[in-house]
């Protein structure tokens, strides 16, 4: 069904640059009722969800966004000239997943966990803006607080933290892991 909604919050997703929230459209659309919007939105990433297309709507970073399917990624980056994403070394995941599951932390929380000095990763981190700084804590020294930022949750293709694996289900894994290599 096409709907005049539909068809105006598919063109408010269309010209974000970032992803758009539901609360945005929610201020965006003045007097429309929030279950409409959800409708509308919900009707038209079905639309997009099709193999026929080659685009389709992502819910990232806690809102929607327009993204190309991934079977036309090398086509795409050839055309718009752009380098695979750079990957993080190991040790820049490492203090990115201590953030991640502990946060608000500080550098010196952060390398208790990891075990090892995690300057040069942390300013990797904030370089890549996949963190930021949230303020200072109140303790000797008064040292900076990191957080994890919007651009982890569409890094990684999340929506929310609450995506995150929890500890139990990593731990799950690595077992399963064990037993495959054992």
């Amino acid at each position: 069904m096409n709907s005049p909604l539909k068809n105006l919050i598919e063109s408010l997703i269309f010209v974000s640059q970032e992803p758009l929230t539901a609360e945005r459209l929610r201020a965006v659309l003045e007097g429309v009722p929030a279950a409409d919007i959800q409708a509308a939105a919900d009707e038209l990433i079905a639309d997009y969800a099709t193999d026929g297309r080659g685009i389709h709507i992502v819910r990232v970073g806690g809102g929607w966004l327009f993204s190309t399917k991934p079977a036309h990624d090398r086509e795409v980056r050839r055309l718009l000239q752009i380098e695979r994403k750079n990957r993080l070394s190991s040790a820049g995941l490492e203090t990115l997943a201590a953030i991640a599951y502990r946060q608000p932390v500080t550098q010196s929380e952060v390398s208790a966990i990891r075990g090892v000095d995690s300057t040069g990763a942390l300013k990797t981190l904030l370089e890549k803006k996949l963190i930021k700084i949230v303020g200072r804590k109140k303790a000797p020294g008064s040292p900076l607080v990191y957080r994890t930022s919007d651009a982890f949750l569409l890094y990684l293709g999340l929506n929310s933290l609450d995506e995150l694996p929890s500890e139990e289900e990593i731990a799950k894994i690595l077992e399963e892991e064990k037993a495959v290599d054992a």
